[in-house]
C-alpha cells in the first residue's frame, strides 16, 4: 500500500528468517503501558496499568455507569433515569457483557440481544415514524419498534485439497413493525457489539498515519485500496476521519459513547442532546417525561468515556513465541493478510488517557475502510463507506472471546462460528488472498489459524 510508514513496512516485509524470530515487545498488544496480563473472563476489564488515584475513580464510576441499567423517569434513581422511549438495551454492558463482544441470535425467535439494526432510505435518510435504528424495546405504554428473526442457511464448500467446510448464511425477516411498514427500498445493516477494550488507541493514531496507509485508488497496483471515512464530529462540530465503529463512522471514543447512549438506551447527552424519535413518535411519545437534560450529567458521562478509554488490552497468549506460530504468522503475512491487518502501528498524543501516548500497539488493523464483496455487503452507504466497504476488523484480542463471551462468533454480523469461516467469507479487494489461502496445504491454513489463537 502507499507510502506505508517505516515500522509498518518492517513489520509486513520481514523475511522468513525474520518473522521466526520473535519481535521485541510482541507479546504487549497495546503497548507496555496499554496491556495486562489476564486470561480469565476479566480479560477485557481491566483500567490500563498505573492510572493516578483520580484517573481510577473516574474509571470505577465509569464501569459503573457502563454496567447498571437505566430505568424509566420519574425515578428516585434521579442520576439514571431516563430511558427510551425506546431502546435496545436497559445498559451497556447489556450487549457488551464483561466488556467483550457480543453475539446474533442462534435460533429463530431469540432475543436479539446484542445485535442492532441500522435503517436508512437512499443512504442517510431515515425511516419515517422509525429513524435510523430500529429499537426493539420500548418503555412501559409504548409499543416497540419492532424485532428481526434471524435464520441460516449453511452453505458448504470444498477446499481444493478436497477438505470440506461450510459456511452459514444469515437471513433477516422484520415483523412485529409497531409504526407501520417499511418504504419500498429501505436500506438496513446489522451489527453486532464489539469489544470495548484497546479502543481508546484507535483515537490517538495520527491522520497522517491513516492517510499514509490508505490508496484508495490502489496507486501501488497491489489490489487493496483502503480508504479513510469522513464522518461528523459532533463533539468537535466539524468533519474528522473516522476511526470507531464497524465502518469507522464514528470520530472518536466520546462521539461512540455518547451515540451508543442515545441510540441504543434513549439517554441524551452534551454531546448527543436530541431523543432520537421520528415522523408520528415525535407528537405521540416527546411530552413523556424524561430524565433531565440532559439526561446523564456531564461528569458521568466523561467518567463513561474515560473508563472506555483506559479499559487495557490482555497481552499475547503465552505461546505467541512457539515455533509453530511464528511460522504461522509468517503465513498470514506471505498470504496477504498483512496488507489490512496491519500488524504494527505507532500512537500520537493519546488526550483521553495521556500514558498511552506515544506507543507501539498491535491490533492486526489499519482502521481502513475496504471493498469485502458482495457475500458481506449489507449494501447501505454510512459516511463515505460504500455498500460494501467495512473497517478492517481489529483483530487483537480474539483468541479471549470463548473465555470471556463463552462464543468465537466473527464478522459484523457474527456469521461466522470461528476464525476459519471469517476468512472464508473475505472477497472484493481480498480475493485473491483468500484464493490463496484456499490453495494452502490443510496442515498450513491451520498453522495461520493457530496464529490467530494467540492474538
Amino acid at each position: 500500500m502507499a507510502a506505508l510508514l517505516s515500522f509498518a513496512v518492517t513489520s509486513c516485509n520481514k523475511t522468513i528468517t525474520d518473522v521466526l524470530i520473535p519481535e521485541t515487545g510482541e507479546e504487549y498488544s497495546a503497548g507496555i503501558n496499554g496491556t495486562v496480563t489476564d486470561e480469565t473472563s476479566n480479560a477485557f476489564g481491566n483500567p490500563v496499568p498505573r492510572l493516578s488515584s483520580g484517573d481510577n475513580d473516574k474509571f470505577i464510576v465509569g464501569n459503573s455507569f457502563n454496567r447498571n441499567p437505566w430505568v424509566t423517569a420519574p425515578s428516585s434513581t434521579t442520576g439514571r433515569d431516563g430511558l427510551g422511549p425506546f431502546f435496545n438495551a436497559t445498559a451497556c454492558a447489556s450487549c457488551h457483557n464483561l466488556d467483550g463482544r457480543g453475539k446474533p441470535p442462534s435460533l429463530p425467535g431469540e432475543e436479539l440481544s446484542s445485535l442492532l439494526f441500522r435503517l436508512s432510505l437512499s443512504g442517510d435518510i431515515e425511516i419515517p415514524n422509525y429513524g435510523k435504528q430500529l429499537q426493539n424495546h420500548g418503555i412501559n405504554g409504548v409499543p416497540e419498534e419492532g424485532t428481526v428473526q434471524v435464520t441460516y442457511t449453511e452453505m458448504p464448500g470444498t477446499y481444493p485439497d478436497g477438505s470440506t467446510y461450510s459456511l452459514r448464511k444469515p437471513n433477516y425477516t422484520f415483523i412485529n413493525l409497531g409504526y407501520g411498514n417499511f418504504p419500498a427500498g429501505f436500506m438496513f445493516s446489522p451489527r453486532v457489539a464489539p469489544k470495548m477494550a484497546g479502543t481508546g488507541n484507535f483515537d490517538a493514531v495520527p491522520d497522517a498515519t491513516l492517510l499514509a496507509l490508505a490508496d484508495a485508488d490502489d496507486a501501488d497496483g497491489d489490489g487493496i485500496s483502503g480508504k479513510v471515512n469522513y464522518v461528523w464530529d459532533n463533539l468537535k462540530q466539524k468533519q474528522a476521519i473516522g476511526r470507531q465503529g464497524w465502518k469507522s463512522n464514528t470520530a472518536s471514543i466520546p462521539n461512540q459513547v455518547a451515540d451508543a447512549f442515545v441510540n441504543d438506551i434513549g439517554i441524551t447527552s452534551y454531546i448527543s442532546p436530541d431523543e432520537k424519535l421520528s415522523g408520528s413518535q415525535v407528537a405521540l411519545y416527546s411530552g413523556l417525561p424524561n430524565g433531565g437534560t440532559p439526561e446523564i450529567e456531564t461528569g458521568f458521562l466523561n467518567d463513561v468515556i474515560f473508563y472506555t478509554a483506559a479499559l487495557a488490552m490482555p497481552a499475547r497468549r503465552k505461546n505467541f513465541n512457539a515455533p509453530d506460530i511464528l511460522s504461522g504468522k509468517q503465513l498470514f503475512i506471505t498470504t496477504g493478510c498483512a496488507k489490512c491487518h496491519t500488524p504494527l502501528l505507532q500512537t500520537g498524543t493519546n488526550e483521553l488517557v495521556p500514558q498511552l501516548s506515544n506507543e507501539k500497539i498491535r491490533p492486526y488493523s489499519d482502521l481502513l475502510l475496504h471493498d469485502m464483496g458482495e457475500a458481506l455487503a449489507d449494501n447501505r452507504p454510512d459516511g463515505q463507506a460504500s455498500g460494501t466497504e467495512w473497517r478492517t476488523t481489529p483483530l487483537w484480542g480474539m483468541s479471549y472471546y470463548q473465555t470471556v463471551n463463552n462464543h468465537t462468533f466473527l464478522l459484523h454480523d457474527g456469521r461466522a462460528r470461528n476464525a476459519e469461516e471469517a476468512i472464508l467469507w473475505h472477497g472484493g479487494e481480498s480475493q485473491k488472498i483468500i484464493d490463496d489461502f484456499k490453495n494452502l496445504s490443510k496442515a498450513d491454513r491451520e498453522k495461520i489459524l493457530n496464529f490467530l489463537n494467540t492474538l
